[in-house]
C-alpha cells in the first residue's frame, strides 16, 4: 500500500473517532438542554461519522491495483462512494430542517446550559484540526473522499460558531435563534451533498477533462512540429485522474520506428506535465507530404 492510501486511511479513521466523541457529547446536552441547533448539529456529527467510515471503505477499495476485471484500476469507487455520502448527508439535512422549522413554528424554548459552550467550544478545536490535516492530504492526493470530508470538517466550525452565538442569545432570552439556525444547518449540509453528488455524477458519466486543460495539453502537443495535424481527442476520468487518446498525423515517408518514437516521447512528456492525466494513449497515421523544392 503506497503512502497515499495510508495517509487517507489515517484521516479516515481520525475523522471516525474525533466525530464519534463529538456525536457522544453533542447528543448528551442536546438532549439534556432540548436545542434544536445543537440536535441539528448532533445529526450533523452522525452523518459525519458516516461520511468517514465510508471514506475509509471507499479508500480501501479504489487502493486496490488493475486486475483482469478491471484494467484501469479501481479510482472511481472513491466517487461511488462520495455519492453515497451526499445522499446519507442530504437525508439528514432533511431531517435537521423538518425537525427546526417545527420547533421555530411552536417556539419551544431550549435549557441554557454552561456544557452547551464547552461543546461548541470544543467541537470547533477539534474540527479545526481535522480540517487542517484533511485539507493538506486532500491539495496532495487530489481525492474527492478527503476533500469532502476536509469541506465537511471547515462546514463545521462555521456552524458550530453559529451554535455558540445562539447559545449566548438565549441568555438574553432570545430563542428563535436556535430553530432558525437550525435550518440554516439543515441547508448548509444539503448544499453541499448536492456539489458533492453532482461532482461524483460528472466523472462516473465521464465528463470530458475541462476546455482549458484540454487546450495546455493540444499546446504542448502542436510544439512538436513532425505532428501535421492531430485528430479524435478524447479523455476519460479514472478516479481523480483522466485517460487521453488522440490520433497524430506524421510525414509518410517516416519509418514505423521514427513515427512511433514521436508518439512515445510526447506520452513521456504529457505524463510528465500533467499529474491529472494518468495514462495517455496516442495513434499515429501516416500522411502524404508533398517534397518541397
Amino acid at each position: 500500500m503506497n503512502n497515499k492510501y495510508k495517509d487517507i486511511k489515517k484521516s479516515s479513521i481520525l475523522g471516525i473517532l474525533g466525530n464519534l466523541f463529538l456525536l457522544i457529547i453533542k447528543g448528551i446536552i442536546s438532549f439534556i438542554s432540548g436545542s434544536m441547533a445543537m440536535l441539528a448539529d448532533t445529526f450533523n456529527s452522525a452523518s459525519d461519522v458516516i461520511s468517514s467510515y465510508i471514506t475509509f471503505i471507499g479508500n480501501k477499495i479504489s487502493s486496490q491495483k488493475a486486475d483482469d476485471d478491471h484494467n484501469l484500476g479501481h479510482g472511481k469507487a472513491e466517487y461511488i462512494y462520495s455519492m453515497l455520502i451526499s445522499i446519507i448527508m442530504f437525508l439528514m439535512a432533511f431531517s435537521v430542517i423538518k425537525s427546526s422549522f417545527i420547533n421555530l413554528i411552536t417556539g419551544e424554548k431550549f435549557k441554557f446550559s454552561i456544557w452547551l459552550v464547552i461543546v461548541c467550544i470544543v467541537t470547533i478545536i477539534i474540527k479545526f484540526l481535522l480540517f487542517l490535516y484533511t485539507n493538506k492530504i486532500s491539495k496532495k492526493y487530489h481525492n474527492i473522499l478527503i476533500k469532502a470530508n476536509s469541506k465537511d470538517h471547515f462546514n463545521d466550525c462555521i456552524i458550530t460558531t453559529s451554535n455558540l452565538v445562539s447559545c449566548l442569545l438565549s441568555l438574553g432570552g432570545i430563542y428563535f435563534i436556535d430553530g432558525l439556525l437550525g435550518i440554516i444547518i439543515g441547508l448548509w449540509i444539503a448544499l453541499n451533498a448536492i456539489k458533492i453528488y453532482i461532482e461524483s455524477y460528472n466523472v462516473l458519466m465521464d465528463k470530458s477533462l475541462d476546455e482549458n486543460k484540454k487546450n495546455e495539453v493540444l499546446k504542448v502537443i502542436k510544439k512538436h512540429p513532425e505532428v501535421l495535424k492531430i485528430n479524435h481527442f478524447n479523455s476519460t476520468p479514472i478516479g481523480y485522474q483522466y485517460q487521453i487518446s488522440f490520433t497524430i498525423f506524421v510525414d509518410g515517408n517516416l519509418s514505423t520506428f521514427a513515427s512511433h518514437e514521436i508518439a512515445n516521447n510526447l506520452e513521456k512528456e504529457i505524463n510528465k506535465k500533467f499529474p491529472e492525466i494518468y495514462l495517455t494513449v496516442i495513434h499515429v497515421n501516416p500522411m502524404q507530404v508533398k517534397n518541397k523544392k
